[in-house]
């Protein structure tokens, strides 16, 4: 037993001798490296502070836009009932109702483009006003007359006597993105300029029912009652569009705003200044989408061409020929997919000019060539 005991006990010695031995000698030591941390990498000042600011693109833009106060007088008759005969013959003049006078007020935006006061905004901010004062930023009040309005668009042009003012930065609004960052600028609810974020939610809006021309920017960035012809600046400051419009519910913003991109607006503005008024071509049609039944009907394809739905008397079409049932395909070789391509594209055509509409009439091919004549105020659904 002693043997047994010693032999084991110099065993087990040895084995751990051996392990002792192997360890120290193959186990290379762990690299310094690996165990102290890399440092925090260090931001060049300026950029460790949270969110990127948007503060020099407003401090470049808000100057330029100001807050419009109109008013009009109203004339309100009391109750017909006792302005008839019948009534006064027994009451005599006693209740007769005499006109009052009322004063209506409202509140909008707008933005000065020329530095010798001319002003872009909405035309129904200003529409039969009696009285236009413009406020600045900084507190200055100057009276303002209406150059010109284009009700089509919703746009309209101010002049001031003014020639010292700050002007905006014209932008780009066709290089917009869905994703761009938007601000708008304005007099939400007359508590005093404001300035709100989000981004361009969509371009190209259309047949939303608010304007005759559509091309609208939608964004996310809060606009309200009195935001109207405010601006819609991107990153930069520079102006790439003209609040106009809110989808709503509930009278106040959701999250669905509306502008006329500025190309549009400059388009418009232009012409005021120029001419005083805004020209634009017509035919004197209704048209109609070519949907999916109408196609089976007319043996067409679906999207293809836009049917003629009716044709104004003396007009320029009727002179010209065309006809309700007809299916206009292109004008001036241009591919036609909806009533809205034949409103767009007539509107640019100076009045004088003539184009040629190719289509379908009782399946048989028609070429007709018609001279456009000005775009009278009429129903939106006529082009």
């Amino acid at each position: 037993m002693k043997r047994a005991f010693t032999y084991i006990a110099t065993s087990a010695l040895a084995g751990m001798a051996a392990a002792y031995i192997a360890v120290t000698l193959f186990t290379a030591p762990a690299p310094t490296e690996l165990l102290t941390p890399d440092p925090l990498p260090v931001l060049p000042a300026g950029q460790n502070q949270g969110p990127v600011s948007y503060a020099s693109a407003v401090q470049l833009a808000a100057p330029a836009v100001v807050n419009i106060f109109t008013a009009k007088v109203t004339v309100q008759r009391g109750n017909p009932l006792f302005d008839d005969p019948f009534f006064q013959r027994f009451f005599g003049d006693r209740f007769r109702s005499q006109p009052r006078k009322q004063l209506q007020t409202s509140l909008g935006s707008g933005v000065i483009i020329s530095r010798n006061g001319y002003i872009l905004t909405n035309n129904h901010v200003i529409e039969d006003a009696d009285q236009i004062r413009v406020v600045l930023s900084n507190g200055r009040t100057l009276d303002a007359q209406v150059a010109g309005g284009d009700p089509d668009t919703d746009l309209a042009v101010l002049k001031t006597d003014a020639d010292d003012l700050p002007t905006i930065t014209v932008g780009d609004s066709q290089g917009l993105q869905v994703g761009d960052v938007v601000l708008a600028i304005g007099n939400p609810f007359g508590v005093g300029q404001t300035v709100t974020m989000g981004i361009v939610s969509a371009t190209g809006r259309n047949q939303l029912g608010i304007n005759t021309f559509e091309n609208f920017i939608q964004t996310d960035a809060a606009i309200n009652p009195g935001n109207s012809g405010g601006a819609l600046i991107n990153a930069h400051g520079q102006l790439v569009g003209i609040n106009t419009a809110i989808f709503s519910k509930s009278g106040g913003s959701q999250g669905i705003g509306f502008a006329i991109p500025v190309t549009l607006a400059k388009g418009v503005m232009e012409q005021i200044l120029k001419q005083g008024r805004v020209v634009r071509g017509w035919l004197g049609i209704a048209g109609q989408d070519i949907t999916q039944e109408l196609a089976e009907s007319f043996g067409l394809k679906a999207g293809r061409g836009v049917l003629v739905s009716g044709v104004l008397e003396g007009g320029p079409a009727d002179q010209a020929g065309l006809t309700p049932g007809d299916v206009i395909s292109t004008i001036n070789e241009q591919p036609l997919t909806s009533a809205h391509d034949i409103l767009n594209l007539i509107a640019a055509v100076p009045p004088g000019e003539k184009v040629r509409v190719k289509g379908w009439r009782n399946g048989e091919p028609i070429d007709i060539q018609v001279e456009v004549s000005e775009r009278p105020r009429l129903d939106p659904q006529q082009q």
